[in-house]
């Protein structure tokens, strides 16, 4: 099994949402993921609860049941789409991948 996390900052205002909007936002965005991709085995999404300059705002933790399984996820039309949404409102991305 491959696990994937992906963690971010966002921006404090984007499009008349503020910050607290942006991540509700993209909490529901992720979460729709497993209904529209068959490879993602689990996804669970976290907003931060606790302020520290070194914390990220939100993160993201994900399944997949091989290395293949995570392209596809990549490269699916409904992970595009959220990926164009993170374009505009992160301000970091963090990535680890790692088979378990």
């Amino acid at each position: 099994m491959v696990t994937h996390v992906v963690c971010w900052k966002v921006k404090e205002e984007v499009d008349g949402l503020d910050k607290a909007g942006i991540l509700a936002k993209l909490k529901s965005v992720l979460e729709d993921l497993p209904g529209q991709i068959e490879d993602i085995l689990s996804l669970n999404v976290g907003i931060n609860e606790k302020e520290a300059d070194t914390a990220s705002d939100i993160v993201l933790l994900s399944s997949f049941a091989d290395w293949e399984a995570l392209s596809r996820y990549q490269v699916h039309p409904a992970h595009q789409e959220v990926v164009a949404f993170v374009k505009e409102i992160a301000t970091e991305r963090r990535v680890v991948d790692f088979e378990e």
